[in-house]
């Protein structure tokens, strides 16, 4: 319904323009208040709900964060605890190491109780009685410089330790002398003549050790305990019952850090989860569910202990047992040795592992914040904005109305002059 007054053309157009400033005034306002330059739908429907999905997934990937930084910190709890053990196993290494360094007292021995040579052939000789034996023929017939072994009978000395053996041949020109550094070379035995020119053979490990002089034929080696007993008059090994006090301190020692190394592999968990305990570790890294659309990694944990790494207890014994070491058994030492050796192999391929799952981790999580800054640019972008623009446009706008009330004030003018007349 018409108002009933009547506007000039030209003070018509300069009202709609200062409305038409107005209302662009009011957006500019809204933009600078707010910062965005779409609110809301009705502003622009595309650009908002692309924002909000693009934000929707930055906020799901912010939630995923927090899981992959707890799956950081698990991981490193397992390395660390990987870290404490191998420390552990290592100083094991030096307790074993000290244990062998001290002699055993309960090496098996054969002292032969038959001489070699007599004290008139070391006279006709001019040496000693020690000196002519290591001089004298081992096969031939029975003489002044001829121990006296059957070739046709017995040609070969068999060695045994405990799973060990060692087989060598006595040539026809061979000395005893030969003959023992062919038992030292063996490394289950030593041997050497004593100042009365009997064989003297002792173990190097503390298991049984047997000698056989003897023959093989057609892969079979027989013994000749008649062509043996020329060397050693038939005496056989003995083993003292004797123990190393000094190997029996170390018992202890070697056990409590077994202890720790199972206490220091409990203790590497992390917000419940312990990866050396046999947990296993799952990290999201994205938002999705299914199995063709979620991305994950899956960390399989292990069951580390000393049992696990084949490291038994030290006992304080000439003889091992299952899985245990005989600390007063060089053999047991021996064997104490390459399982820690093991071990260590073990865990450098435990922390390996660990290494890599967590580069993976850490790079998951710098990609995650990488892609969410992407995701949060693109909303802004989408509905953000330009500050600066919006600022000038708000000076320009101010002008523009400053300039549109005054042509609406010149505009009136004439319809002033008409009033001015009727007076």
């Amino acid at each position: 319904m018409s108002s009933g007054i009547t506007l000039s053309a030209a003070t018509r157009q300069n009202l709609l323009s200062l409305q038409d400033t107005a209302a662009m005034a009011a957006t500019n306002q809204n933009r600078l208040a707010t910062g965005k330059k779409v609110n809301s739908a009705l502003d622009n429907p595309v650009n908002y709900f692309t924002a909000v999905g693009l934000s929707d997934r930055s906020s799901a990937l912010s939630g995923l964060l927090d899981g992959i930084s707890n799956g950081i910190q698990t991981i490193q709890a397992a390395s660390k605890g990987v870290d404490a053990v191998t420390s552990i196993v290592k100083q094991m290494q030096s307790v074993v190491s000290q244990a062998q360094s001290n002699a055993a007292t309960n090496l098996p021995k054969m002292q032969g109780t038959v001489a070699l040579a007599t004290q008139a052939q070391a006279d006709a000789a001019g040496k000693s009685i020690r000196d002519t034996a290591l001089s004298k023929t081992v096969l031939g017939a029975a003489g002044a410089g001829i121990v006296g072994l059957d070739s046709t009978k017995a040609d070969q000395i068999k060695l045994k330790a405990g799973n060990t053996d060692y087989t060598f041949s006595i040539g026809a020109t061979d000395t005893v002398n030969d003959l023992v550094n062919n038992i030292n070379k063996s490394g289950i035995a030593t041997a050497t003549i004593d100042n009365q020119g009997q064989l003297v053979v002792t173990g190097t490990g503390s298991d049984t050790i047997t000698m056989e002089a003897g023959k093989t034929a057609a892969g079979v080696f027989t013994a000749d305990a008649g062509e043996l007993a020329k060397l050693t008059n038939g005496v056989a090994f003995t083993t003292s019952g004797g123990t190393s006090a000094q190997r029996s301190a170390l018992v202890d020692q070697f056990n409590t850090l077994r202890t720790q190394l199972d206490q220091a592999a409990k203790d590497a968990g992390f917000n419940g989860i312990n990866l050396l305990a046999g947990d296993n570790l799952t990290i999201a890294f994205n938002e999705k569910t299914g199995t063709s659309q979620q991305s994950k990694l899956d960390v399989q944990g292990n069951s580390l202990s000393s049992a696990s790494l084949g490291i038994g207890q030290f006992k304080d014994s000439n003889t091992a047992t299952g899985a245990d070491f005989a600390v007063q058994n060089n053999a047991s030492l021996t064997s104490a040795s390459n399982a820690l050796k093991d071990a260590l192999t073990s865990l450098k391929s435990i922390s390996s592992t660990f290494g890599s799952n967590l580069s993976t981790v850490q790079n998951r999580q710098t990609f995650t914040k990488e892609m969410m800054n992407v995701l949060d640019t693109g909303a802004a972008n989408l509905v953000n904005a330009d500050m600066n623009a919006e600022a000038a446009n708000s000076q320009a706008l101010t002008t523009r109305q400053s300039l549109g009330i005054s042509a609406l004030s010149l505009a009136n003018q004439a319809n002033q002059g008409i009033l001015q007349l009727l007076r």
